[in-house]
C-alpha cells in the first residue's frame, strides 16, 4: 500500500517522494532480515497488543513426547 501510494505521489505531486519509497523498501528488507519491525515495536509500546499470529507458539503439554 506505501509502495503504490509513494509511487502515485511520485507520479502526481514529486518527484523527491522516491526517497520515501526508498525508504519503505530499506525498512522491509531489514524487518524481513532481522524479523525486528520499529513500527511494531512503536505499536507495542503505545498499548497495542501483538495479533495472535505473531506471538510465539505455546507448548501444550498433550502434546509433547
Amino acid at each position: 500500500m506505501f509502495i503504490l501510494a509513494g509511487l502515485a505521489l511520485i507520479e502526481f505531486h514529486s518527484p523527491n517522494w522516491v526517497y520515501f519509497l526508498v525508504l519503505v523498501g530499506f525498512m522491509l528488507t531489514q524487518s524481513g532480515l532481522t524479523d525486528r519491525c520499529p513500527l511494531r515495536w512503536l505499536l507495542e509500546k503505545a498499548g497495542l497488543p501483538r495479533c495472535a499470529a505473531a506471538r510465539a507458539p505455546e507448548s501444550h503439554p498433550a502434546m509433547s513426547h
